[in-house]
């Protein structure tokens, strides 16, 4: 399996950090460790917890908290919301969903992510 792992400016609505992001079409939503969100942004608590399954089979998560994030590729800022995840072994991730919205690419061959700016044009419209 391939991983493009980067580190990427966040901002929110408390300030802003550069978080070693991995790229995880695997995920199905993107993800933030809790540790670095009370520096970053207001987190909000769910309406109902919910539970992601992890590769452990068997094992399950609860999430209680979520955090709508701005974050820059290559200059390009992109948004969406995060579940603060307990125990994340990454500072950052980027699921499916996100990737799928931006219409980002994968470049596993030179470690690059590309969001194509049309995107951005057509999300302001």
């Amino acid at each position: 399996m391939s991983v493009i792992k980067l580190p990427l400016l966040f901002v929110g609505s408390k300030g802003e950090q550069t978080l070693y992001t991995l790229f995880d079409s695997g995920a199905n939503l993107s993800c933030i460790h809790p540790d670095h969100i009370d520096s970053i942004a207001n987190k909000d608590k769910l309406p109902s917890s919910r539970y992601i399954t992890t590769a452990s089979e068997g094992h399950r998560i609860e999430v209680t908290y979520v955090a709508r994030l701005e974050f820059y590729i290559n200059e390009v800022m992109v948004s969406d919301e995060f579940l603060v995840v307990p125990g994340l072994t990454e500072e950052a991730v980027i699921g499916a969903v996100t990737m799928q919205k931006w219409r980002m690419k994968l470049d596993f061959d030179h470690d690059t992510v590309y969001v194509d700016p049309k995107v951005m044009i057509m999300q302001l419209i």
